[in-house]
């Protein structure tokens, strides 16, 4: 392993994550850290340095700092939350002054990691990844002005996501096992649609309108979501799009569940329920605002703007 690799690094921690375990994962890093920059000959607070959040948004202004501080490797412990405040926080540093970006996936979701093939909740593996990685460029999403890694959906899906983020704050659970639970609850008992008209700019520049009674609308910088459903199987973070999947009918409610949990493998794509595209960029208008979430940030409006932000991401791992 080697710390001068990746030059002056601030590790960015959540020690809420995971109800707390993300606290003990900062200490087995920080720990590590130091043997590994001591076994180097390097003095541990001269290569990189441990930085804890206490509320909403600081990780994104520890990002956004971290150059000013003399840093050019930023890493994010934590869950969905954290690494998606500092990738806005690096989207606010100008592309030739970004840092590099490394992750400590600890969370329920995790999709970010899983598409970058990243050790999931497994702190030190993850972080040998990065000792030891190459640096590669990735995509990344931005609505209204607020940048995504991985995932941007309204209607049910959006639902389904929130209230699994606050069952997560109430009884501790996580995982697939509750999103799963929580999209039986919003499909039996707040199924409706959304009239919407959207505007797609196409691979080739042309434009394409959409209309419809949207029950899912996703849209995705890679594949999968709420821990590993493949909602766009072939999306890819590296292609310069996006890749949307549209309820284009209304299934019968058995009908859909089977369809929800058949995309925890991608076994949706077939089903005549939904359709997808490949896009630069799109403008969708909803007549009634829907459920919103960004990574598992809600977003309220019923007007969005999308766009792909062609290799916006250096990451290492």
């Amino acid at each position: 392993m080697s710390l001068a690799s990746l030059d002056k690094l601030l590790v960015i921690a959540n020690p809420y994550a995971q109800s707390g375990a993300g606290e003990e994962a900062a200490r087995e890093v920080e720990t590590r850290l130091a043997q590994v920059a001591q076994a180097e000959g390097l003095d541990p607070q001269e290569v990189f340095a441990v930085k804890r959040t206490e509320c909403r948004g600081q990780a994104e202004q520890l990002a956004r700092d971290a150059v000013a501080q003399g840093f050019q490797t930023v890493m994010a412990l934590g869950g969905d939350g954290v690494i998606h405040e500092a990738v806005n926080g690096l989207m606010a540093v100008e592309r030739e002054l970004r840092p590099v970006f490394a992750i400590i996936p600890i969370g329920s979701g995790n999709d970010y990691a899983r598409t970058r093939g990243i050790a999931r909740n497994k702190p030190l593996q993850a972080l040998d990844q990065a000792l030891n990685g190459t640096v590669q460029t990735y995509d990344i999403g931005c609505v209204n002005g607020l940048y995504f890694n991985e995932t941007l959906s309204f209607g049910l899906d959006a639902a389904i996501a929130l209230n699994s983020m606050e069952s997560r704050k109430k009884d501790k659970a996580h995982g697939t096992k509750l999103y799963a639970s929580n999209g039986i609850e919003v499909f039996t008992k707040q199924r409706r649609t959304y009239a919407y008209t959207c505007d797609l700019e196409c691979p080739d520049g042309t434009h394409k309108t959409l209309e419809g009674e949207e029950l899912i609308f996703a849209v995705q910088v890679g594949p999968t979501y709420g821990g590993g459903f493949k909602i766009c199987p072939d999306a890819s973070p590296q292609d310069g799009l996006l890749d949307i999947c549209r309820t284009v009918k209304e299934p019968s409610l058995v009908y859909t569940l089977l369809v929800f949990f058949g995309a925890r493998l991608g076994l949706h794509k077939n089903t005549g329920v939904v359709d997808f595209h490949k896009v630069k960029s799109l403008v969708i208008d909803f007549k009634d605002e829907p459920p919103c979430q960004t990574d598992g940030e809600r977003l309220t409006g019923t007007h969005f703007e999308v766009s792909c932000v062609p290799q916006a991401v250096r990451i290492i791992g």
